[in-house]
């Protein structure tokens, strides 16, 4: 059994997917490139070339912006069932982000001439592209929203809810951020420094809101963490 089988179920419920009879799916991934990363491996580089998109089937993907101080913001975490690049892919565009795997990724790859020709074949897919676009760019809007008009703590907890959300596991302490996550990341993606992280961390850890260990978080209260960021 290929893993487009044993993940079927999952894909079936992706908005990339919406609408298209089950029945093709493997057909449309299997006309893509296959490509399998290691944790810290890039799949591509901000500035080069947008010859692919992708779309994670396991895994998580980093999308990481640097700036011309060298200053890098984590944009995004992707995780399955996502689509990447597409936008620069058909624009012809350079990449916007470098995306590099946070754990063990597989992922599917379309260059525009492909894509091109699954969406003839799929009219549902360009209809879908084009809603995932829109979410995206709502996402984005919402990000610079936080970054340039709420107060760190603020990130910082909504931060953790958004990832939480993505990639969390039930445990007996709350609920397990299920990747390393480092001080250094999570100030990268709330654009703040590792101390105002690391302090931030500390006072919630007084409070239970948060366990913080090498590189794992888990948010043991995230309902206090929703209240904060709401000012109540």
């Amino acid at each position: 059994m290929d893993l487009f089988s044993t993940i079927a179920d999952s894909l079936s419920q992706t908005d990339f997917l919406s609408g298209i009879d089950a029945k093709f799916h493997s057909s449309i991934f299997h006309r893509g490139d296959r490509i399998d990363v290691q944790p810290s491996e890039t799949v591509f580089f901000q500035g080069d070339p947008a010859r692919k998109c992708y779309f994670l089937l396991v895994g998580l993907i980093k999308l990481t912006k640097f700036h011309e101080q060298g200053k890098a913001v984590v944009v995004r975490f992707i995780k399955p069932g996502e689509l990447t690049a597409a936008i620069a892919v058909f624009k012809e565009n350079l990449y916007p982000v470098t995306a590099e795997a946070v754990s063990h990724s597989e992922l599917v790859g379309w260059d525009k001439q492909g894509m091109v020709a699954l969406m003839a074949e799929y009219p549902q897919l360009a209809v879908n592209m084009l809603g995932v676009a829109f979410d995206r760019l709502q996402d984005l809007q919402a990000r610079y929203l936080e970054l340039f008009a709420e107060q760190v703590e603020q990130r910082i907890a909504r931060a953790l809810l958004r990832i939480m959300r993505q990639s969390g596991r039930k445990t007996n302490e709350g609920i397990l951020i299920d990747f390393p996550l480092s001080r250094q990341g999570l100030a990268d993606y709330t654009g703040t420094t590792v101390y105002t992280v690391s302090r931030v961390l500390s006072a919630w850890e007084k409070k239970g809101w948060v366990i913080s260990r090498r590189e794992r978080i888990t948010v043991s209260d995230p309902h206090a963490l929703v209240l904060f960021t709401e000012n109540r």
